[in-house]
């Protein structure tokens, strides 16, 4: 599987941490099932926010992405997140993605404008068929999400940035395409067509990138291998604050790292996510942490006591819940429904407040 990582301009927030919270759950479940993992994620470490939030802020880009990388990967550490089996840079990348762009270029459906290198959505067959949206909503979105639907000279205003021509005081690299920099959704393809090849089994990251960044970086792939970058796409729903989606832009931000600074312990932050069903999208309030670190305190309650209720069943109902589209409320109910029984009537099975600690630790991630 290949999830879309950071553009590390700032520290994690929960909106991001929720999602690499579902593909930790999907590499349990897929661990727990026996299957190996192959788990690719992306950093896209030079891009248009890093670079202006470097200027900003008086510091070199390179330095601003080496500090925020080191925050996130510490932050999923202490949410116990399984680490990628590869963490790729879009900058170590650069031949992979300019080497794509290339083969790209050399089908027919891409086109030199000012000395950048477009793809031609028109030469897309299959467009649209991930996000399913009409022309006008593809336009809505493109103009808000880093595209430049109203650039002169395009051929098509959904036609998108693959290789961007050197510019005076920006980074850039050597290519055959000429010096310059990846545009936006070639790095995705190129990494995940090297280090997964295509067709794989899971692609995907937040909602918000259904589209442009699947339907374009699919676009892409088709267009080089003939087939699909992904057999499945896995979109994750937004977090909010304060009425609003959680974003850098809007600066409505719940950092994991401050939430730890304050002394919340990690597995009461894990626990609150969980409590929200991937797809859905929900907003962070005050009482997420509470519910949290009674719900945790309760767990921990049950599996200290010297015995308890069987908890097979309990195992069985959290494998049951995680299969059905990653059901992790449900999943945590079975484990409040297990604790509870403990708590209250207790048992006399010696080995199930063990067993009912490692399904914890194994599938949910939570440290008992």
């Amino acid at each position: 599987m290949y999830a879309c990582g950071i553009t590390p301009y700032d520290a994690a927030h929960l909106g991001h941490a929720f999602t690499y919270l579902t593909f930790d759950l999907v590499n349990r479940v897929w661990r727990d099932a026996g299957h190996d993992v192959d788990y690719v994620q992306n950093t896209t470490d030079i891009d248009d926010p890093l670079l202006e939030r470097a200027e900003a802020i008086g510091v070199d880009w390179r330095d601003l992405a080496h500090r925020e990388i080191d925050v996130f990967r510490d932050d999923m550490a202490a949410l116990r997140i399984i680490p990628p089996t590869s963490y790729v840079g879009v900058v170590e990348s650069v031949d992979l993605i300019s080497d794509l762009a290339a083969r790209i270029r050399d089908t027919g459906a891409a086109y030199e404008l000012d000395g950048d290198l477009y793809f031609s959505a028109d030469e897309a067959p299959e467009f649209g068929a991930i996000s399913h949206l009409s022309r006008e909503e593809m336009l809505d979105l493109f103009g808000q999400r880093g595209g430049d639907p109203q650039r002169e000279g395009k051929k098509n205003p959904l036609d998108w940035l693959l290789w961007r021509a050197e510019r005076p005081g920006e980074p850039a690299w050597d290519s055959p395409l000429g010096r310059g920099r990846p545009g936006w959704h070639i790095e995705c393809s190129a990494i995940a067509l090297d280090r997964l090849g295509p067709a794989f089994d899971l692609n995907g990251g937040g909602s918000d990138l259904i589209f442009p960044h699947h339907e374009m970086g699919a676009a892409e792939t088709r267009c080089a291998t003939g087939g699909p970058n992904a057999h499945n796409h896995l979109h994750v729903g937004m977090v909010g604050l304060d009425g609003e989606k959680m974003s850098k832009s809007l600066g409505n931000l719940v950092f994991v790292s401050k939430l730890r600074e304050q002394g919340v312990e990690p597995s009461v932050i894990r626990v609150a996510m969980l409590a929200h069903h991937y797809r859905s999208p929900w907003e962070w309030t005050d009482a997420e942490l509470p519910v949290a670190c009674e719900r945790v305190k309760r767990w921990r309650a049950a599996t200290s006591l010297g015995s308890g209720p069987d908890a097979a069943p309990m195992l069985a109902a959290v494998r049951a819940a995680l299969a059905e589209d990653l059901d992790s409320p449900g999943a945590l109910a079975a484990v409040d429904a297990w604790a509870d029984t403990a708590l209250t009537v207790g048992g006399t099975d010696t080995s199930a407040p063990g067993l009912a600690r490692a399904t914890v630790d194994t599938l949910l991630g939570v440290e008992l």
